[in-house]
């Protein structure tokens, strides 16, 4: 669909008789937020903005200063395709939210990651992204009730999934949303969709739509699908491992075909910036207090800041250079997990690879032994570190990182903080049924 202007927005609602035009955004945990207008109201949503209230969107406005505009993105329109019926389909288009000046408002988590690539478009530089997300299905959101007993690759007759993933598949492919594969992961009922990479901004616009289409065709066929990191103990959590490199032009800046690896001074640095600020990144990348039970040892999650070629017991994996792939060359960054705002998520990710390149950061010898398998001292003596083990440590690191506040912005940085250390709060005084079951009986 070759959207250039608003014109051609008033034109397709007019001829495909589209009854609602949805207007989506985020609020700054990366929860989707919706409002419909008729098209008799889009005209004027297209040229001024929708305003509404933002003191109850969480990390938005406070009450006394709520007044918001949502401003359609109009090269985001698509049609929703689980609101499809010939006479009256339902349409929807990203946001940028504004000030009631027309002024960008420093809550919104679009406006952030905007802003970081605004920074790297000055040299003429864009930032690819291609996140693997990968999810649960379920019978319901009761429990963790399987679908099937499938594991890694695995077809049918033991993975039940492939429908779902098949239907799917489907309706992102006609949001425009190119898919490159899909299978089983390792873990029962466990599965991934993988999109094409794309620049920034529109994966991040993907990320979301993938979201949402995936919990609503599960909910159609009556199943349940959950972006929850660890839901099932002891079995594999989900992660989101993201694919990352920068172009100038058609010229991907991470090859050097001279270069250790085949990896450019810039790529080098870029890796050596995310391992540095890894720790301060990570909750953003894992922002909920069950991220940390998947980052454990043993489940195949990176726990431990390093790199390596093929180990994927490493927090980033650089792919092999093939011969006539040059624009592949990139790194995978495999710690965040699916449940993310991607829009901050990316932002940070870009802030920390830019740090590396612009203060010259060295990088480290790769990793390509098995991390799991090192002794501590081992680890030690490689100067191998670790990921925060629960969000109360990571809000510690975050809290301190000069790199992330600047990448979010005050606003939405000390919105953040503030919603993290509420949750952990939460958890922290919860008696869980483990200790009920633990000391109840012994104490």
């Amino acid at each position: 669909m070759n959207i250039q202007t608003e014109e051609d927005v008033l034109k397709i609602v007019q001829e495909k008789n589209v009854s609602f035009i949805q207007f989506w955004f985020t609020d700054v945990l990366g929860m989707l937020k919706s409002f419909a207008v008729t098209p008799s109201e889009l005209e004027l949503g297209l040229s001024e903005g929708m305003g509404f209230d933002g003191s109850s969107i969480e990390g938005f406005a406070r009450i006394q200063e709520s007044d918001m505009i949502a401003k359609p993105d109009i090269k985001t329109f698509a049609f929703v395709p689980w609101r499809q019926s010939e006479d009256a389909p339902v349409a929807r288009m990203f946001c940028d939210i504004m000030n009631p000046d027309g002024t960008p408002y420093d809550g919104d988590p679009r406006y952030v990651l905007k802003r970081m690539l605004n920074k790297i478009a000055e040299k003429e530089h864009t930032f690819y992204v291609g996140p693997e997300l990968e999810y649960f299905y379920f019978k319901d959101n009761k429990g963790t009730e399987c679908l099937d007993e499938g594991g890694y690759f695995d077809a049918r007759p033991l993975d039940m999934g492939s429908d779902l993933r098949r239907s799917t598949i489907f309706a992102l492919q006609n949001m425009g949303i190119q898919v490159e594969y899909s299978h089983h992961e390792v873990a029962p009922s466990q599965h991934e969709i993988d999109l094409r990479y794309d620049e920034a901004l529109k994966m991040a616009d993907k990320t979301m739509t993938y979201r949402v289409v995936v919990k609503e065709i599960a909910r159609q066929q009556g199943g349940y699908a959950t972006f929850m990191p660890k839901p099932i103990f002891g079995q594999n959590g989900s992660g989101m491992h993201v694919h990352q490199s920068l172009f100038k032009g058609k010229s991907n800046l991470f090859y050097d075909a001279n270069g250790q690896y085949h990896l450019s001074d810039m790529a080098k640095g870029y890796i050596a910036g995310v391992m540095k600020h890894a720790r301060e990144i990570v909750a953003v990348t894992n922002q909920w207090v069950n991220s940390y039970k998947r980052l454990v040892p043993g489940y195949e999650a990176p726990v431990y800041i390093s790199w390596a070629n093929r180990n994927r017991s490493a927090m980033i994996r650089v792919p092999m250079y093939k011969p006539g792939k040059e624009t592949a060359t990139r790194i995978e960054l495999r710690s965040p997990d699916p449940a993310c705002n991607p829009y901050l998520a990316f932002a940070v990710m870009l802030a920390a690879g830019l740090k590396g390149i612009e203060e010259g950061y060295a990088l480290s010898d790769p990793i390509e032994e098995d991390i799991f398998e090192m002794t501590a001292a081992e680890k030690e003596s490689r100067n191998i570190g670790t990921l925060p083990g629960n969000l109360y440590e990571a809000i510690s690191e975050v809290e301190n990182s000069e790199l992330v506040r600047e990448a979010l912005g005050d606003h939405i940085f000390n919105k953040f903080v503030e919603n993290k250390k509420i949750e952990w709060d939460k958890y922290r005084i919860h008696v869980s049924q483990y200790e009920l079951e633990k000391y109840l009986p012994i104490m």
